[in-house]
C-alpha cells in the first residue's frame, strides 16, 4: 500500500538530557496464505547474541504494509535497533516495494527481505511478531485488523481511520487480542511536548481554562482527469474497501505537491484528521481528564467551490467546550493553495497568537492558565512566566511516559507488554476530536457529544455520520 508520504509525522526528538539552559530549553530545534521462510542457513556469529548483538530468540521480528516515503521513514527507526529484525515489506506499488526492500537488505548487508503485494499473505507469517502499517487513510484500519486478528503487535500511523467506528471496531479488536498498540503521534517522543504537557499536568500554569490547536489544511482542486492505471499499481488493492472509483491523474502520486487523495473524502478527512490529530493528540494528553465527559463543538469550514478532486475543509475554526470547563480552539491554517497552485488565504488569529506567544508556525498547541501559558511545536517551546524554565521535571508530583523515540518505546512494549506511549484508547479519543469537528462544520450547527459513549446526543443525522461506510466486497469490519 503507497502510504501517506509528507504528511510530517517524524518529528525532531530532543536528546534525553535532564541539565537544561533557558536557552536550550526555550529555542532548541529539532485470509491467510502461504507463510513464508526466508533466513540464511550459514549463521553468523552476531546472530548468536555474541559480539553485543541480539540473539534471535530476543529478536522482535517486524512486517512492514505501506512502504511510501512516510514508511520508509518510520522503517528507519526500526532499522537502527539491534532488537529488531525487519523480514518482510508489502505495497501494491511496485517501486515504492523495490525501495523499501533494498533500504533492508543494505542494512543487515543480505538479501533476505521478503516482499508482497497483498498484506494478507505478510500477516500470515507466523514468524512475524508486529506490524509497521503505513498505508493511505481508508486502509488503515483494515490493514491493522488484519495484523491483530493474526495475532499481530501494530505500530500505525496515524489517523485511525476515515469514521470513528472504524477506530471503534480496532480498540475492540486490540483489547481482545491483548494487542500491543502504538499510535503514529510522534510528537508525544519528543522531550518539548512530554515537558509542555507535564507543567500543565502539574498545575504549573495554573488552572487550565483554553486550549489553542492549530495545523496546515487541507488543499483544494487536483485533477479531475481520468487516465489508465499506471504500470507498477494494483489499483483494485489500492482502493480495497472503497467503492470502484476511475483512476485519475495524480491521485496516488508520491509527489506531496500534487497528491489528491490526502484531501477526498473517499479516502481520508484530509488534513483536519491527517495533521490535525498532532496538535489536538497534544492537547489530550496535556489536558487529560478535563476533556473527558461531554463537549459542545461548532464552528466553520471552508470548501473551495472549483470542481477538483479535493473536497476536504482546506480551513476552518472549530470551538469546544468541554463539561469539565475548559474551551479549546482548532483552527486550520492555509496550506499553500491548490494542489500545484496557490492561495492568499490569511490565517485565521495567526497575528494574535503570534504576538502572544512571541512567535507562530503553521502548527501547534498553546495551554491557558489562570497563572500563565506554555506553547509547543515542533520548533520550539514557550513558556510565561519565563521561570517555568526552571522547573525541576525529575520532582513532578505527575510524570508523563518518557521516550525519545516512538519506534523504542514500541518495542519495550512489546517486550514488556506495557502500554505504549498512545496507546489505543487514546488514539481513538483524539481521533474523535477530528471527527466531530468534521461533522460539526459540515452539518452547521451546534453538536453535543458525549465523549463516554462515543455518539452525538439527541442527533440521529450526526450519529450517522460516525458509522462504518458500506464497503467493497470482500472488505468488511
Amino acid at each position: 500500500m503507497n502510504q501517506q508520504s509528507v504528511k510530517p509525522s517524524d518529528v525532531p526528538t530532543i536528546p534525553a538530557t535532564r541539565t537544561w539552559s533557558r536557552r536550550a530549553f526555550l529555542g532548541s530545534g529539532a485470509t491467510a496464505l502461504t507463510a513464508v521462510a526466508g533466513f540464511p542457513s550459514i549463521i553468523p556469529a552476531s546472530a548468536l547474541g555474541k559480539d553485543g548483538a541480539t540473539a534471535p530468540s530476543n529478536r522482535i521480528t517486524l512486517g512492514v504494509i505501506g512502504c511510501g516515503p512516510q514508511g520508509r521513514g518510520d522503517l528507519s527507526g526500526f532499522l537502527g535497533q539491534k532488537d529488531c529484525q525487519v523480514v518482510a515489506v508489502c505495497d501494491v506499488k511496485s517501486d515504492q516495494l523495490d525501495h523499501a526492500r533494498n533500504a533492508v537488505n543494505e542494512c543487515y548487508q543480505n538479501q533476505d527481505c521478503k516482499t508482497y503485494h497483498d498484506l494478507r499473505e505478510l500477516v500470515a507469517r507466523k514468524d512475524i511478531d508486529a506490524c509497521l502499517i503505513a498505508t493511505p487513510d481508508h486502509w488503515h484500519v483494515m490493514a491493522a485488523l488484519a495484523a491483530v486478528n493474526s495475532g499481530k503487535d501494530i505500530y500505525l500511523e496515524k489517523p485511525l481511520g476515515v469514521t470513528l467506528e472504524e477506530g471503534r471496531v480496532l480498540r475492540a479488536a486490540v483489547h481482545r487480542a491483548k494487542r500491543v498498540f502504538q499510535f503514529g503521534t510522534q510528537q508525544r517522543s519528543s522531550q518539548r511536548f512530554r515537558m509542555a504537557a507535564e507543567l500543565v499536568r502539574n498545575g504549573r500554569i495554573g488552572k487550565l481554562k483554553h486550549i489553542n490547536a492549530w495545523a496546515p489544511g487541507s488543499s483544494p482542486g487536483g485533477s479531475l482527469k481520468q487516465l489508465p492505471v499506471p504500470a507498477g499499481l494494483d489499483y483494485d488493492l489500492w482502493l480495497g474497501p472503497v467503492p470502484a472509483t476511475p483512476y485519475t491523474e495524480n491521485l496516488c502520486t508520491d509527489n506531496s505537491e500534487l497528491k489528491t487523495w490526502w484531501f477526498n473524502s473517499k479516502f481520508a478527512l484530509g488534513f483536519i484528521a491527517g495533521w490535525g490529530i498532532h496538535p489536538l493528540d497534544i492537547a489530550m494528553w496535556g489536558a487529560g481528564k478535563l476533556l473527558e465527559g461531554s463537549v459542545t463543538v461548532e464552528g466553520r469550514g471552508k470548501f473551495h467551490a472549483a470542481e477538483g478532486a479535493c473536497d476536504t475543509a482546506t480551513t476552518w475554526e472549530v470551538d469546544y467546550q468541554f463539561s469539565s470547563g475548559v474551551t479549546m480552539k482548532f483552527v486550520g491554517v492555509p496550506n499553500g493553495g491548490n494542489v500545484g497552485g496557490a492561495t492568499g488565504d490569511p490565517f485565521v488569529h495567526g497575528d494574535e497568537w503570534a504576538q502572544r506567544y512571541r512567535r507562530i508556525d503553521s502548527h501547534g498547541t498553546a495551554f491557558e492558565g489562570e497563572d500563565g501559558w506554555v506553547h509547543v511545536d515542533r520548533n520550539h517551546i514557550n513558556l510565561q512566566p519565563e521561570s517555568l524554565v526552571n522547573t525541576d521535571f525529575d520532582h513532578l508530583s505527575t510524570q508523563l511516559i518518557h521516550s525519545s523515540s516512538h519506534s523504542r518505546n514500541f518495542l519495550d512494549c512489546v517486550k514488556s507488554r506495557a502500554d505504549t506511549i498512545c496507546p489505543i484508547d487514546e488514539a481513538v479519543a483524539g481521533d474523535a476530536l477530528c471527527h466531530i469537528a468534521d461533522i460539526a462544520i459540515r452539518l452547521g450547527r451546534k453538536l453535543t457529544f458525549d465523549t463516554k459513549s462515543e455518539h452525538f446526543v439527541s442527533d440521529d443525522e450526526a450519529n450517522l455520520r460516525l458509522n462504518a461506510r458500506p464497503m467493497r466486497k470482500p472488505w468488511h469490519l
